[in-house]
Protein backbone atom coordinates (compact mmCIF):
# COMPACT_ATOMS: atom_id res chain seq x y z
CA UNK A 1 0.00 0.00 0.00
CA UNK A 2 2.75 2.43 0.81
CA UNK A 3 4.50 1.73 -2.47
CA UNK A 4 1.16 2.39 -4.48
CA UNK A 5 0.85 5.63 -2.61
CA UNK A 6 4.32 6.52 -3.30
CA UNK A 7 3.35 6.61 -6.96
CA UNK A 8 -0.48 8.26 -6.28
CA UNK A 9 2.33 11.12 -5.21
CA UNK A 10 4.86 11.12 -8.34
CA UNK A 11 1.65 11.14 -10.21
CA UNK A 12 0.14 13.98 -8.86
CA UNK A 13 3.44 15.82 -8.82
CA UNK A 14 4.07 15.11 -12.68
CA UNK A 15 0.68 16.31 -13.26
CA UNK A 16 1.33 19.51 -11.13
CA UNK A 17 4.87 20.28 -12.75
CA UNK A 18 3.96 19.48 -16.22
CA UNK A 19 4.43 22.41 -18.47
CA UNK A 20 1.39 21.58 -21.18
CA UNK A 21 -1.45 20.98 -17.80
CA UNK A 22 0.02 22.96 -15.32
CA UNK A 23 -1.46 26.63 -16.52
CA UNK A 24 -4.92 25.24 -16.82
CA UNK A 25 -4.80 23.51 -13.81
CA UNK A 26 -3.78 26.64 -12.00
CA UNK A 27 -5.75 29.15 -13.83
CA UNK A 28 -8.92 26.95 -12.47
CA UNK A 29 -7.28 26.90 -8.94
CA UNK A 30 -7.62 30.78 -9.02
CA UNK A 31 -10.88 30.59 -10.80
CA UNK A 32 -12.67 28.52 -8.57
CA UNK A 33 -11.43 30.76 -5.62
CA UNK A 34 -12.98 33.71 -7.47
CA UNK A 35 -16.49 31.73 -8.32
CA UNK A 36 -17.00 30.74 -4.33
CA UNK A 37 -16.60 33.98 -3.50
CA UNK A 38 -19.24 35.57 -6.28
CA UNK A 39 -21.58 32.92 -5.63
CA UNK A 40 -21.76 34.17 -1.86
CA UNK A 41 -21.96 37.33 -2.40
CA UNK A 42 -24.63 37.27 -5.00
CA UNK A 43 -26.77 35.59 -2.58
CA UNK A 44 -26.41 38.03 -0.26
CA UNK A 45 -26.71 40.82 -2.90
CA UNK A 46 -29.83 39.64 -4.00
CA UNK A 47 -31.52 38.57 -0.36
CA UNK A 48 -30.29 41.92 -0.04
CA UNK A 49 -31.94 43.75 -2.83
CA UNK A 50 -35.04 42.14 -2.22
CA UNK A 51 -35.53 40.58 1.31
CA UNK A 52 -37.22 38.00 -0.19
CA UNK A 53 -36.22 33.97 -0.12
CA UNK A 54 -38.14 33.27 -3.16
CA UNK A 55 -35.48 35.55 -5.07
CA UNK A 56 -32.82 33.13 -4.38
CA UNK A 57 -34.51 30.41 -5.78
CA UNK A 58 -35.49 32.62 -8.57
CA UNK A 59 -31.66 33.05 -9.25
CA UNK A 60 -31.04 29.09 -9.04
CA UNK A 61 -33.21 28.97 -11.63
CA UNK A 62 -30.94 31.63 -13.55
CA UNK A 63 -27.93 29.50 -13.12
CA UNK A 64 -29.67 26.21 -14.79
CA UNK A 65 -31.52 27.81 -17.59
CA UNK A 66 -28.96 28.55 -19.86
CA UNK A 67 -27.03 25.25 -19.38
CA UNK A 68 -30.49 23.62 -21.04
CA UNK A 69 -30.76 26.21 -24.13
CA UNK A 70 -27.23 26.24 -25.00
CA UNK A 71 -25.81 22.57 -24.59
CA UNK A 72 -26.22 21.43 -27.80
CA UNK A 73 -25.11 24.85 -29.76
CA UNK A 74 -22.07 25.19 -27.14
CA UNK A 75 -21.38 21.25 -28.00
CA UNK A 76 -20.83 22.02 -31.93
CA UNK A 77 -18.72 25.35 -31.05
CA UNK A 78 -16.33 22.92 -29.31
CA UNK A 79 -16.00 20.72 -31.27
CA UNK A 80 -15.58 23.03 -34.64
CA UNK A 81 -13.63 26.00 -33.43
CA UNK A 82 -10.42 26.58 -31.72
CA UNK A 83 -10.61 25.58 -28.05
CA UNK A 84 -8.24 27.94 -26.57
CA UNK A 85 -10.21 30.47 -28.15
CA UNK A 86 -13.30 28.89 -26.70
CA UNK A 87 -11.88 28.98 -23.46
CA UNK A 88 -10.44 32.45 -23.56
CA UNK A 89 -13.63 34.13 -24.75
CA UNK A 90 -15.71 32.56 -22.08
CA UNK A 91 -13.39 33.71 -19.43
CA UNK A 92 -12.95 37.32 -20.66
CA UNK A 93 -17.13 37.29 -21.14
CA UNK A 94 -17.32 36.48 -17.48
CA UNK A 95 -15.08 38.82 -16.46
CA UNK A 96 -17.20 41.98 -17.67
CA UNK A 97 -20.53 40.22 -16.76
CA UNK A 98 -18.69 40.37 -12.95
CA UNK A 99 -17.09 43.48 -13.27
CA UNK A 100 -20.81 45.17 -14.27
CA UNK A 101 -21.80 43.96 -10.23
CA UNK A 102 -19.70 46.75 -8.79
CA UNK A 103 -22.37 48.43 -9.71
CA UNK A 104 -25.68 46.92 -9.38
CA UNK A 105 -29.10 47.81 -10.43
CA UNK A 106 -31.45 45.95 -8.97
CA UNK A 107 -32.30 42.07 -8.63
CA UNK A 108 -32.60 41.96 -12.56
CA UNK A 109 -29.24 42.54 -12.92
CA UNK A 110 -28.39 39.69 -10.41
CA UNK A 111 -30.37 37.30 -12.33
CA UNK A 112 -28.78 38.58 -15.12
CA UNK A 113 -25.15 38.31 -14.81
CA UNK A 114 -26.20 35.01 -12.91
CA UNK A 115 -27.55 33.21 -16.34
CA UNK A 116 -24.63 34.84 -18.55
CA UNK A 117 -22.09 33.42 -16.05
CA UNK A 118 -24.08 30.17 -16.63
CA UNK A 119 -24.33 30.74 -20.06
CA UNK A 120 -20.12 30.92 -20.03
CA UNK A 121 -19.91 27.87 -17.67
CA UNK A 122 -21.79 25.85 -20.86
CA UNK A 123 -18.89 26.62 -23.03
CA UNK A 124 -15.91 26.59 -20.96
CA UNK A 125 -16.68 23.52 -18.61
CA UNK A 126 -17.10 21.19 -21.23
CA UNK A 127 -13.94 22.85 -23.07
CA UNK A 128 -11.47 22.10 -20.08
CA UNK A 129 -12.72 18.21 -20.17
CA UNK A 130 -12.99 17.87 -23.68
CA UNK A 131 -8.93 19.08 -24.05
CA UNK A 132 -7.50 17.04 -20.32
CA UNK A 133 -6.70 14.77 -22.84
CA UNK A 134 -5.02 16.98 -24.79
CA UNK A 135 -2.69 17.96 -22.49
CA UNK A 136 -2.06 14.59 -20.51
CA UNK A 137 -0.84 11.46 -21.23
CA UNK A 138 -3.36 8.22 -20.22
CA UNK A 139 -1.47 7.47 -17.41
CA UNK A 140 -1.50 10.60 -16.02
CA UNK A 141 -5.52 11.35 -16.76
CA UNK A 142 -7.07 10.12 -13.84
CA UNK A 143 -4.12 11.20 -11.73
CA UNK A 144 -4.60 15.10 -13.51
CA UNK A 145 -8.68 14.67 -12.83
CA UNK A 146 -7.77 13.92 -9.38
CA UNK A 147 -5.58 16.63 -8.47
CA UNK A 148 -8.09 19.51 -10.05
CA UNK A 149 -11.04 18.05 -7.78
CA UNK A 150 -9.34 17.69 -4.65
CA UNK A 151 -7.54 21.11 -5.29
CA UNK A 152 -10.58 22.89 -6.40
CA UNK A 153 -12.85 21.44 -3.45
CA UNK A 154 -9.84 22.44 -0.85
CA UNK A 155 -10.20 26.09 -2.12
CA UNK A 156 -13.71 26.26 -2.17
CA UNK A 157 -13.79 25.75 1.84
CA UNK A 158 -11.25 27.98 2.05
CA UNK A 159 -13.14 30.63 0.14
CA UNK A 160 -16.20 29.56 2.21
CA UNK A 161 -14.41 30.43 4.96
CA UNK A 162 -13.13 33.71 3.68
CA UNK A 163 -16.04 35.16 2.27
CA UNK A 164 -17.84 35.53 5.45
CA UNK A 165 -15.25 38.21 6.75
CA UNK A 166 -14.62 39.89 3.54
CA UNK A 167 -17.71 40.59 2.15
CA UNK A 168 -18.78 42.12 6.15
CA UNK A 169 -15.91 44.17 5.87
CA UNK A 170 -15.43 45.74 2.40
CA UNK A 171 -19.08 44.10 1.21
CA UNK A 172 -19.98 42.75 -1.99
CA UNK A 173 -18.50 44.42 -4.53
CA UNK A 174 -15.02 43.20 -2.67
CA UNK A 175 -15.87 40.02 -3.91
CA UNK A 176 -17.27 40.79 -7.41
CA UNK A 177 -14.02 42.69 -7.96
CA UNK A 178 -11.37 39.50 -6.75
CA UNK A 179 -13.56 37.27 -8.77
CA UNK A 180 -12.96 39.37 -12.29
CA UNK A 181 -9.40 39.10 -11.83
CA UNK A 182 -9.64 35.95 -10.96
CA UNK A 183 -11.75 35.78 -14.51
CA UNK A 184 -8.38 37.45 -16.45
CA UNK A 185 -6.09 35.42 -14.90
CA UNK A 186 -7.66 32.03 -15.88
CA UNK A 187 -7.37 34.05 -19.26
CA UNK A 188 -4.12 34.35 -19.01
CA UNK A 189 -2.81 30.86 -18.33
CA UNK A 190 -5.26 29.52 -21.13
CA UNK A 191 -2.94 31.69 -23.56
CA UNK A 192 -0.15 29.81 -22.55
CA UNK A 193 -1.78 26.18 -23.52
CA UNK A 194 -0.06 24.41 -26.13
CA UNK A 195 -3.25 22.28 -27.13
CA UNK A 196 -2.83 20.61 -30.63
CA UNK A 197 -4.54 22.08 -33.52
CA UNK A 198 -6.71 18.54 -34.19
CA UNK A 199 -8.59 19.83 -30.37
CA UNK A 200 -11.18 21.82 -32.51
CA UNK A 201 -10.67 22.59 -36.11
CA UNK A 202 -11.38 25.83 -36.97
CA UNK A 203 -8.10 25.86 -39.28
CA UNK A 204 -10.43 23.25 -41.27
CA UNK A 205 -13.70 24.54 -41.38
CA UNK A 206 -15.90 24.02 -44.07
CA UNK A 207 -18.15 26.26 -45.96
CA UNK A 208 -22.01 25.29 -44.97
CA UNK A 209 -23.29 28.24 -42.59
CA UNK A 210 -26.03 26.76 -40.31
CA UNK A 211 -26.61 24.02 -42.53
CA UNK A 212 -23.04 22.96 -41.78
CA UNK A 213 -23.84 23.78 -37.97
CA UNK A 214 -26.71 21.87 -37.53
CA UNK A 215 -25.13 19.00 -39.46
CA UNK A 216 -22.71 18.68 -36.65
CA UNK A 217 -25.59 18.88 -33.84
CA UNK A 218 -27.23 16.25 -35.30
CA UNK A 219 -23.98 13.98 -35.99
CA UNK A 220 -23.09 14.57 -32.67
CA UNK A 221 -26.89 12.83 -31.19
CA UNK A 222 -26.48 10.00 -33.35
CA UNK A 223 -23.40 9.66 -32.09
CA UNK A 224 -24.45 9.65 -28.14
CA UNK A 225 -27.42 7.75 -29.52
CA UNK A 226 -25.70 4.55 -31.45
CA UNK A 227 -22.47 4.69 -29.14
CA UNK A 228 -23.03 1.33 -26.83
CA UNK A 229 -21.34 3.39 -23.99
CA UNK A 230 -22.85 7.15 -23.92
CA UNK A 231 -26.04 6.03 -24.85
CA UNK A 232 -26.19 3.86 -21.82
CA UNK A 233 -24.26 6.62 -19.18
CA UNK A 234 -27.03 9.23 -20.91
CA UNK A 235 -29.67 6.74 -18.85
CA UNK A 236 -28.03 5.95 -15.98
CA UNK A 237 -26.69 9.49 -14.89
CA UNK A 238 -30.39 10.65 -16.16
CA UNK A 239 -31.73 8.47 -13.08
CA UNK A 240 -28.75 9.54 -10.91
CA UNK A 241 -29.45 13.29 -11.06
CA UNK A 242 -33.34 13.00 -11.12
CA UNK A 243 -32.58 10.95 -7.40
CA UNK A 244 -29.78 13.74 -6.16
CA UNK A 245 -31.04 17.35 -7.44
CA UNK A 246 -34.14 17.49 -4.72
CA UNK A 247 -31.94 15.72 -2.10
CA UNK A 248 -29.09 18.02 -2.27
CA UNK A 249 -30.75 20.79 -2.45
CA UNK A 250 -33.06 19.84 0.61
CA UNK A 251 -30.11 19.35 2.65
CA UNK A 252 -30.76 22.28 4.55
CA UNK A 253 -34.61 21.09 5.86
CA UNK A 254 -33.40 17.80 6.23
CA UNK A 255 -30.75 19.70 9.21
CA UNK A 256 -33.71 21.73 10.78
CA UNK A 257 -36.45 19.48 10.13
CA UNK A 258 -34.91 16.04 11.11
CA UNK A 259 -32.10 16.12 12.21
CA UNK A 260 -33.75 18.95 14.90
CA UNK A 261 -30.37 21.44 13.68
CA UNK A 262 -29.69 25.26 14.56
CA UNK A 263 -29.60 27.03 11.42
CA UNK A 264 -25.79 27.26 11.72
CA UNK A 265 -25.82 23.26 11.73
CA UNK A 266 -26.40 23.01 7.93
CA UNK A 267 -22.71 24.40 7.47
CA UNK A 268 -21.44 21.24 9.37
CA UNK A 269 -23.59 19.05 7.31
CA UNK A 270 -21.54 20.42 4.50
CA UNK A 271 -18.44 20.34 6.04
CA UNK A 272 -18.17 16.82 6.47
CA UNK A 273 -19.34 16.41 2.40
CA UNK A 274 -16.48 18.55 1.43
CA UNK A 275 -14.15 17.22 3.46
CA UNK A 276 -14.77 13.49 2.19
CA UNK A 277 -14.78 14.76 -1.61
CA UNK A 278 -11.13 16.30 -0.79
CA UNK A 279 -10.40 12.43 -0.03
CA UNK A 280 -12.10 10.84 -2.29
CA UNK A 281 -9.94 10.80 -5.39
CA UNK A 282 -7.19 9.22 -3.98
CA UNK A 283 -8.61 6.07 -3.39
CA UNK A 284 -9.00 5.42 -7.65
CA UNK A 285 -5.42 6.13 -7.52
CA UNK A 286 -4.05 4.34 -4.63
CA UNK A 287 -6.38 0.97 -5.41
CA UNK A 288 -7.41 0.58 -8.45
CA UNK A 289 -4.97 -0.81 -11.06
CA UNK A 290 -7.59 -0.21 -13.96
CA UNK A 291 -10.00 2.75 -12.89
CA UNK A 292 -11.91 1.98 -16.70
CA UNK A 293 -14.92 -0.79 -14.69
CA UNK A 294 -18.04 -0.26 -14.02
CA UNK A 295 -17.50 -0.58 -10.35
CA UNK A 296 -15.29 2.10 -9.97
CA UNK A 297 -18.24 4.11 -12.08
CA UNK A 298 -21.57 3.24 -10.44
CA UNK A 299 -20.25 1.37 -7.27
CA UNK A 300 -20.44 4.85 -5.69
CA UNK A 301 -24.10 5.20 -6.86
CA UNK A 302 -24.92 2.45 -4.69
CA UNK A 303 -23.43 3.68 -1.88
CA UNK A 304 -24.17 7.28 -1.85
CA UNK A 305 -27.87 5.77 -2.51
CA UNK A 306 -27.48 4.34 0.80
CA UNK A 307 -26.11 7.24 2.57
CA UNK A 308 -29.12 8.91 1.57
CA UNK A 309 -32.14 6.10 2.97
CA UNK A 310 -29.80 6.13 6.24
CA UNK A 311 -29.94 9.73 6.21
CA UNK A 312 -33.96 9.18 6.29
CA UNK A 313 -33.54 7.20 9.51
CA UNK A 314 -30.85 8.43 11.41
CA UNK A 315 -31.07 11.32 13.85
CA UNK A 316 -27.53 11.47 15.74
CA UNK A 317 -25.51 14.05 14.42
CA UNK A 318 -22.14 12.03 14.61
CA UNK A 319 -23.70 9.59 12.66
CA UNK A 320 -25.03 12.05 10.53
CA UNK A 321 -22.06 13.26 9.44
CA UNK A 322 -20.26 10.03 8.96
CA UNK A 323 -22.72 9.37 6.71
CA UNK A 324 -22.07 12.42 4.55
CA UNK A 325 -18.43 12.65 4.58
CA UNK A 326 -18.64 8.85 2.97
CA UNK A 327 -21.39 10.34 0.70
CA UNK A 328 -18.60 13.18 -0.16
CA UNK A 329 -16.42 10.56 -0.22
CA UNK A 330 -18.17 8.59 -3.21
CA UNK A 331 -18.88 11.76 -5.16
CA UNK A 332 -15.60 12.41 -5.32
CA UNK A 333 -14.79 9.38 -6.49
CA UNK A 334 -17.07 8.79 -8.74
CA UNK A 335 -16.62 12.12 -10.47
CA UNK A 336 -13.24 11.89 -11.20
CA UNK A 337 -13.35 8.30 -12.81
CA UNK A 338 -16.50 9.76 -14.59
CA UNK A 339 -14.37 12.35 -16.24
CA UNK A 340 -11.21 10.13 -16.33
CA UNK A 341 -13.82 7.83 -18.08
CA UNK A 342 -15.72 9.63 -20.97
CA UNK A 343 -12.48 10.93 -22.07
CA UNK A 344 -10.77 8.07 -22.39
CA UNK A 345 -14.05 6.06 -24.37
CA UNK A 346 -15.13 8.98 -26.84
CA UNK A 347 -13.03 10.05 -29.54
CA UNK A 348 -11.78 13.87 -29.55
CA UNK A 349 -13.81 14.33 -32.76
CA UNK A 350 -17.06 14.62 -30.69
CA UNK A 351 -16.02 14.99 -27.29
CA UNK A 352 -17.26 18.03 -26.58
CA UNK A 353 -20.62 17.80 -28.04
CA UNK A 354 -20.69 14.64 -25.79
CA UNK A 355 -19.76 16.66 -22.28
CA UNK A 356 -22.38 19.10 -23.69
CA UNK A 357 -24.67 16.73 -24.27
CA UNK A 358 -24.20 15.15 -20.37
CA UNK A 359 -24.00 18.37 -18.62
CA UNK A 360 -27.32 19.53 -20.70
CA UNK A 361 -29.19 15.90 -19.43
CA UNK A 362 -27.94 16.50 -15.72
CA UNK A 363 -29.19 20.20 -15.38
CA UNK A 364 -32.57 19.10 -16.94
CA UNK A 365 -33.30 16.20 -14.43
CA UNK A 366 -32.02 18.08 -11.48
CA UNK A 367 -34.79 20.99 -12.37
CA UNK A 368 -37.17 18.14 -12.18
CA UNK A 369 -35.80 16.95 -9.53
CA UNK A 370 -36.06 20.20 -7.74
CA UNK A 371 -39.71 20.59 -8.96
CA UNK A 372 -40.65 17.12 -7.77
CA UNK A 373 -38.86 17.77 -4.18
CA UNK A 374 -40.28 20.55 -3.62
CA UNK A 375 -43.73 18.71 -3.88
CA UNK A 376 -43.08 15.82 -2.47
CA UNK A 377 -41.54 17.51 0.89
CA UNK A 378 -44.55 20.56 1.20
CA UNK A 379 -47.00 16.87 1.00
CA UNK A 380 -45.49 14.80 2.72
CA UNK A 381 -41.84 16.19 4.66
CA UNK A 382 -38.57 15.77 4.37
CA UNK A 383 -37.83 11.95 5.40
CA UNK A 384 -40.39 10.51 1.94
CA UNK A 385 -37.88 12.37 -0.32
CA UNK A 386 -34.77 11.02 1.09
CA UNK A 387 -36.27 7.24 0.75
CA UNK A 388 -37.30 7.95 -2.97
CA UNK A 389 -33.87 9.78 -3.80
CA UNK A 390 -31.66 7.00 -1.85
CA UNK A 391 -33.58 4.28 -3.92
CA UNK A 392 -33.72 5.32 -7.13
CA UNK A 393 -29.39 6.42 -7.01
CA UNK A 394 -28.51 3.03 -5.52
CA UNK A 395 -31.43 2.02 -8.46
CA UNK A 396 -29.48 4.04 -11.23
CA UNK A 397 -26.11 2.22 -9.60
CA UNK A 398 -27.14 -0.68 -10.38
CA UNK A 399 -28.66 -0.46 -13.33
CA UNK A 400 -25.39 0.73 -14.97
CA UNK A 401 -23.69 -2.19 -13.54
CA UNK A 402 -25.86 -4.32 -15.46
CA UNK A 403 -25.90 -2.25 -18.62
CA UNK A 404 -22.19 -1.56 -19.15
CA UNK A 405 -18.92 -4.24 -19.15
CA UNK A 406 -15.50 -3.48 -19.28
CA UNK A 407 -15.38 -3.73 -23.14
CA UNK A 408 -17.68 -0.59 -23.17
CA UNK A 409 -14.46 1.62 -21.77
CA UNK A 410 -11.94 1.15 -24.98
CA UNK A 411 -11.87 4.06 -26.86
CA UNK A 412 -13.48 3.84 -30.27
CA UNK A 413 -12.90 6.00 -33.96
CA UNK A 414 -15.03 8.57 -34.24
CA UNK A 415 -17.07 10.17 -37.18
CA UNK A 416 -15.07 11.90 -39.76
CA UNK A 417 -13.91 15.52 -39.63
Amino acid sequence: MSNRLARVGHAYLDVVRSPRSFPLWLGQLVSNFGDTLHYIALVVLVYQLTGQGVAVAILAAAEIVPALLLGPVAGVVIDRFSRKGVLIGADLARAALVFSLLWPQGAWHAYLVAAGLAAGNAFFNPTVQAVIPALTTEDQRLAANSVAWSTGRLVQILASAAAGGLIAILGTRAAFGLNTVTFLISALFVAQLRIPANAGRAEEEEPGGFRRFFADAREGLRFARHDRFVSRLLLVQSLASLAVGATGAMLVVLAEEHLRLPPAGFAWLIGAIGVGALVGPLIPNALAADYRDARWLFVPYVIRGIGDLLLAVVTALPLALLILFVYGLNTSTGMVVFNSTVQGAVPDAVRGRVFALLDVSWSAMRLLSLALGGLVVDRFGIRPLFWGGGALLAFAGLLGLALLGRDDFAQKPGPTP
